[in-house]
């Protein structure tokens, strides 16, 4: 059958009105067995050990997930597989929050017995508040739907969408109560453009050593530029006999110069360099000297120590190569 436009979307529509219905209706499930629930995962001395079958296995797998990156321990197991050895994975200090929304599932309900054994307590979201897995737990989270967004009742829509929903709010109310910062979080994705900023340092990414673009305070603007041209960070550091910070010459005061009368090639570095310049220590945080820079309108900067000597050379094309910018 061929579907008009109109038909295809408001076919759309009507999924996510199911399913924001849904969402709604959970509402009246954040209740003292979520609050135990919380308390639980929260008290935990090991790992939450998430476990689950078909689609509610791969919801499991995104809230273990989403519980690991907010600060509580947390990895998913599939069901099957347990009982075929990953049990083992499975200790003594761990909670396990299992996933069915029937609350029969076989491979869930093969490995009751054996958690039983071990003694830990056992967290159930399922749609089925007399099932055996919600019998069977110490906490029973209900996450029924009054509907499935599938037009025949089959495919798990509405229901797995509850089920994710509502360990996002186990992550969330557990990241709160441990006071989980940005900082914390940035540790779990060092990776991320958050990582970075708040991780890397400008001696991360900073140039050292012979890669400074380096002149003494007596160079002649002539010498200054060559060392600009092969240094390649648009810039040199001007720098006493004691090796002590003068001042800095960028290719932006060459520019400025240019259309001075004036003998630039004879011209002493001293006297067209910009004195007091812009500087940052080398253990700020990279998006630190990125403010720097945009704040002060330049594009390089000169590195310094707690002593405030010399030590490195940095320019905005380091910060968008690190991905702070």
């Amino acid at each position: 059958m061929k579907l008009h436009d109109d038909a295809l979307r408001e076919l759309g529509l009507a999924v996510i009105q199911v399913e924001a219905q849904a969402i709604a209706d959970l509402a009246k499930q954040i209740d003292a067995n979520f609050v135990a629930a919380c308390k639980l995962l929260f008290a935990c001395k090991g790992r939450i050990v998430v476990t689950g079958v078909g689609k509610s296995g791969h919801i499991g797998g995104k809230i273990a997930a989403t519980l690991a990156s907010t600060g509580t321990p947390a990895f998913f197991v599939h069901s099957g597989e347990a009982s075929h050895g990953d049990l083992g994975m499975i200790t003594m200090h761990d909670v396990v929050l299992a996933l069915s929304n029937s609350g029969e599932t076989q491979e869930i309900v093969a490995i009751l017995p054996l958690i039983k054994r071990l003694g830990i307590p056992l967290i159930a979201l399922t749609g089925n508040t007399t099932s055996t897995l919600a019998n069977f737990a110490t906490v029973h989270l209900n996450v029924s739907v009054a509907q499935e967004a599938c037009p025949l009742g089959l495919a798990p829509t509405s229901s797995t969408t509850a089920a994710l929903v509502m360990g996002d709010a186990l992550a969330v109310s557990l990241l709160e109560a441990r006071g989980f910062t940005r900082a914390d979080f940035a540790f779990s994705h060092p990776g991320g453009r958050l990582g970075r900023r708040l991780l890397l340092r400008v001696n991360d990414i900073m140039h050292t050593g012979c890669a400074i673009p380096t002149v003494l305070v007596d160079t002649l603007v002539s010498g200054a530029v060559l060392e600009m041209t092969a240094k390649k960070l648009g810039m040199t550091i001007v720098v006493d006999e004691k090796g002590q910070l003068q001042g800095i010459f960028t290719d932006g005061d060459l520019r400025r110069l240019l259309g001075q009368n004036l003998s630039l090639p004879n011209c002493a570095i001293s006297d067209v360099m910009t004195r007091d310049c812009a500087v940052i220590e080398e253990m700020c945080l990279a998006a630190q000297a990125m403010q720097v820079m945009q704040e002060k309108k330049i594009s390089a900067l000169c590195v310094v120590n707690n002593q405030q000597q010399v030590c490195g050379a940095l320019n905005m094309h380091d910060l968008i190569r690190a991905g702070i910018v």
